[in-house]
């Protein structure tokens, strides 16, 4: 089965909650599903999405959690689910190479591993850092804008609090 891109963590959170890239982003999801859209999803990404979405914006966990678990519940070829002691070796040398999180390095390593050289994700840092090996794709690029000001009114609430 050949896949052509893997999907990072903020594409799987957008996809979960209320905010502007929320249609989008399930739009792409369902066709990522439906393997329309050839890419890659490992399953710890759901893991990743859940703690972004309770512990940095706050969400109820029992809300968060009963999405991320329907999203799973639908069987998809775009799954992965093996997490394997030489992909994590070879992440964390790619994280120390490209000065990224472990967890990036992750799906790099999984995009080496397959053939993979796109990386689907809202993350505009990873985009600069691995440019020289890999292309990072932002789906949603032209509503970044709206979607880190949704954003920033989040934290200012929870700071409130």
């Amino acid at each position: 089965m050949a896949y052509e891109a893997v999907v990072d963590v903020g594409i799987i959170a957008v996809a979960h909650f209320r905010n502007p890239l929320e249609e989008d982003a399930l739009r792409l999801l369902k066709r990522i599903l439906a393997f329309e859209v050839r890419a890659l999803i490992p399953v710890s990404t759901f893991l990743g999405a859940s703690i972004i979405m309770t512990k940095y914006l706050k969400l109820p966990p029992k809300d968060v959690n009963d999405k991320l678990r329907l999203t799973l519940s639908v069987n998809s070829p775009a799954y992965y689910e093996d997490l394997k002691k030489e992909d994590v070796v070879r992440a964390l040398d790619l994280s120390s190479y490209f000065r990224i999180e472990s967890w990036d390095a992750y799906l790099l390593a999984l995009a080496e591993k397959l053939g993979v050289h796109v990386i689907l994700s809202i993350d505009e840092t990873l985009r600069k850092r691995v440019s020289e090996k890999f292309l990072v794709v932002n789906p949603f690029r032209d509503k970044m804008k709206q979607y880190y000001e949704f954003i920033e009114k989040i934290r200012k609430r929870v700071a409130e609090r």
